[in-house]
């Protein structure tokens, strides 16, 4: 992993430090090292952000640390299953068809369980990816192939970004 990219750990290290500056500085009465922990602190604030941060296209997530996945094909489908059973029960509704209501109200509730499915998978799929490249690219810095580093630094960004486009996805769920 490069230091260019956003780190989830970095922004905590960052913000730990902020804290013991501004202490610091609260102790000793120094503006410049409240000012220098308050700029810390934003600073590791938006990396963490950033590092949390996936833009989606369809079943494609790209990050701004260049990770790109695509979904698990059951969460596609399962959207799509949770749409057209809503269309379903919505027009069962308006037409008093109680078997389309019904029929619907089943392929949505299947579709819920099919995207869930889809986005546990990606969750793990990224984790165990990113531990995967994480520990590849060390094992190659330490023998000094920057090539394998750098595929494996593109493997860790890329499950990261599968990982976090799960995440995001389960959370919007959540607060639903």
């Amino acid at each position: 992993m490069s230091d260019s990219n956003s780190s989830t750990a970095k922004s905590y290290l960052d913000s730990a430090i902020a804290q013991g500056q501004s202490a610091l500085g609260s102790l000793t009465g120094s503006t410049g090292d409240k000012t220098e922990a308050a700029a810390r602190k934003d600073k590791a604030d938006a990396e963490k952000e950033a590092s949390h941060t996936v833009g989606k296209l369809g079943p494609l997530n790209v990050s701004p640390f260049g990770g790109v996945s695509t979904d698990d094909p059951n969460r596609t489908e399962g959207a799509y299953n949770q749409t057209l059973g809503s269309a379903k029960e919505t027009l069962g509704h308006l037409t008093g068809s109680t078997s389309l209501q019904k029929s619907g109200s089943e392929q949505n509730a299947a579709g819920k369980g099919q995207e869930a499915q889809g986005q546990l998978s990606d969750l793990g799929t990224g984790m165990q990816e990113r531990v995967k490249g994480a520990a590849g690219g060390l094992v190659a810095g330490v023998t000094g192939d920057r090539e394998k580093e750098e595929e494996m630094r593109m493997r860790h960004d890329d499950a990261k970004t599968k990982q976090r486009s799960a995440e995001a996805d389960i959370a919007k769920q959540a607060d639903a």
